[in-house]
């Protein structure tokens, strides 16, 4: 028997009709980080919020909790960068039924390691202690993150076309989403018998990917587009960042890159479709870069372990896997 997502209880077709419908009322929400002109200057401010989901789950199981911090901060950095911006700095919201402290502290300290990794400051945050609501030992977080990019210089996707180069960062592991799946495919033991690789926390890609900014895109916009594979994974983030207008349609070959085994087990076990896997997990693969022919190999050089995994051909808009 195949096991989807969906039947897994996470339904990524309704939420992307919830953004769909809010569009039409905030035309502005949508994208990777949302961004707040600096009136009087030539900056604008970009903003991100998420959290970390249900691999919460498996670090209540596992009483690991000094990685948790780490996810919270990446979920929320990486989607700030991939329009280009500087994370400035974070607010975590730490909720639970009765306060551990031991244990909040080592989530706090995954934090503050967190903004280490992408050089932003943990300037605040909320403990909310709400009896009866959480199970004991459990809690649930949320992160916020506030960045800086020069009005003019942000990478929004406008200027991707035909012939463009797609480069793939590689991930630490499946990061902190698809768990829901995950935890329906394995039982308890192998969860436990994998827990290491599903508890490896989210990479930063920060600091690499400004440094790519700076080098490729002083002079011309080299890097036309950044997506943060995370929910929805290839085919749903890819498209976010396509021109509206342009009918281009970006290819991802999955022969390019070697998908670390922990997918593959995954897939296996649970006998996911190949489309649904290649949109629910990131397969090894973090963050995709948009660039031009000229500057590919250049830009794939720069990243440890990148790979070209794709191109950008005319046709109808959309992303293909091949």
């Amino acid at each position: 028997m195949s096991i989807m997502y969906n039947e897994a209880g996470v339904n990524i077709d309704a939420g992307n009709e919830l953004v769909k419908r809010l569009k039409k009322k905030l035309p502005k929400i949508g994208g990777f980080g949302g961004l707040f002109p600096i009136l009087g200057t030539k900056y604008n401010l970009v903003s991100s919020t998420d959290g970390v989901g249900t691999k919460l789950k498996l670090a209540f199981t596992f009483n690991k909790h000094d990685t948790v911090g780490i996810d919270l901060v990446a979920m929320n950095v990486n989607d700030i960068v991939c329009v280009g911006a500087r994370p400035l700095f974070f607010l975590d919201y730490f909720a639970c039924g009765k306060l551990d402290v031991e244990q909040a502290e080592r989530v706090i300290e995954g934090i503050a390691k967190g903004c280490e990794l992408s050089d932003s400051q943990l300037i605040g945050g909320e403990t909310a202690e709400m009896p009866g609501f959480y199970k004991d030992g459990e809690y649930d977080l949320a992160g916020f993150s506030v960045g800086i990019v020069e009005k003019g210089k942000e990478i929004n996707g406008s200027k991707i076309k035909s012939g463009n180069v797609v480069i793939g960062l590689p991930s630490s592991g499946p990061h902190s989403n698809g768990y829901s799946l995950i935890r329906k495919i394995f039982s308890d033991d192998e969860l436990k018998k994998y827990s290491k690789r599903l508890l490896a926390p989210t990479k930063i890609y920060v600091k690499e990917i400004l440094s790519a900014i700076k080098k490729f895109n002083s002079s011309i916009q080299n890097i036309v587009g950044i997506t943060h594979i995370t929910g929805g994974s290839f085919y749903d983030k890819i498209s976010r960042i396509l021109p509206q207008k342009k009918d281009i349609r970006v290819v991802i070959e999955k022969k390019s890159w070697k998908v670390p085994e922990i997918f593959k087990i995954i897939q296996t076990k649970g006998n996911v479709p190949e489309t649904d896997i290649y949109r629910t997990l990131n397969m090894g693969i973090g963050m995709i870069l948009i660039v031009c022919s000229e500057a590919a190999s250049k830009i794939e050089k720069f990243f440890k372990g990148a790979k070209v995994i794709g191109y950008v051909k005319k046709g109808e808009r959309g992303v293909e896997l091949v």
